[in-house]
């Protein structure tokens, strides 16, 4: 597979070394099934628009803005300049000035991973060289980085040929644990932790994709080849209006009595299992 076009470019830079660089998302959710909304009587796309709440009238592109409430029905307007003039000045460049040992950043902190490399050979072996010196410290580099109009942290870690970034959440977005776990019982049965143990061993096995795979989502695409396989060439929703009104049968199934009774048997069959 051909690699994806760059989600951002700009330079990594550590201390006195720099290299340009591309960073890529490390997921994508392209390959789920997606529906459209349609006009269930016409067949045709429905659109969606901004109304306003009080007049009721459609609001174009040109003349939408954020706002921020600051009372009831009371908003501070921020327009686009107003957004980029808080931007980091150097947007098109993550700056590694903080490191951390890799095992001390708690998986509840990471968001979004890309995956980042050199955008150009002459840049490659900076790059390395940085990539390198992580690996042999065992620590991520952190920094931060402008995606999306967002000032972003983000940490740097090696991994391969490559170095993985992973977009943080903010301190304030994640909840102590503490507050959670301070109810729970402490105390466990030796025993049975020892019988639970052995179970554990004997399922334990090697990480595979596989693991998790979307059942759900196999059962739609499968459901979507058998629909397109029956539907015939030249059926069209006006032939499928003007049979309802003939009084004939139709052929036509609502995809969404078709969905849920798929999802239905889906999940059943995994209860069973």
């Amino acid at each position: 597979m051909a690699p994806r076009r760059p989600y951002w470019r700009g330079y990594l830079k550590l201390s006195l070394v720099t290299c340009p660089v591309a960073m890529t998302p490390a997921t994508s959710g392209s390959e789920k099934v997606r529906f459209h909304t349609l006009n269930e009587k016409t067949g045709n796309r429905v659109v969606s628009q901004y109304i306003d709440s009080v007049t009721g009238k459609a609001v174009s592109d040109e003349n939408q803005a954020k706002g921020y409430e600051r009372g009831e029905d009371d908003y501070i307007i921020l327009t686009d300049e107003d957004l980029e003039s808080v931007e980091l000045d150097t947007v098109r460049t993550i700056d590694i000035e903080k490191f951390v040992p890799r095992d001390r950043i708690g998986w509840i902190y990471l968001e979004t991973p890309f995956y980042l490399i050199a955008s150009d050979k002459i840049g490659d072996e900076a790059f390395a060289v940085i990539r390198e010196a992580m690996k042999a410290q065992d620590v991520v580099g952190v920094s931060r980085v402008v995606l999306g109009r967002r000032e972003r942290a983000v940490i740097l870690e090696p991994r391969g040929d490559g170095i993985v970034v992973w977009t943080l959440r903010f301190g304030d977005e994640v909840r102590p644990e503490s507050e959670y776990f301070a109810v729970i019982e402490k105390n466990s049965d030796t025993n049975s932790v020892t019988a639970l143990e052995n179970v554990i061993k004997k399922r334990l096995t090697d990480w595979s994709p596989a693991m998790v795979s979307d059942p759900i989502q196999d059962a739609l695409l499968k459901l979507i080849a058998s629909k397109k396989k029956a539907k015939k060439p030249g059926k069209t929703a006006s032939s499928k209006s003007n049979k309802g009104k003939s009084g004939k049968p139709s052929n036509v199934v609502n995809i969404m009595d078709a969905l849920k009774k798929s999802v239905t048997k889906e999940l059943k069959s995994r209860k069973a299992g």
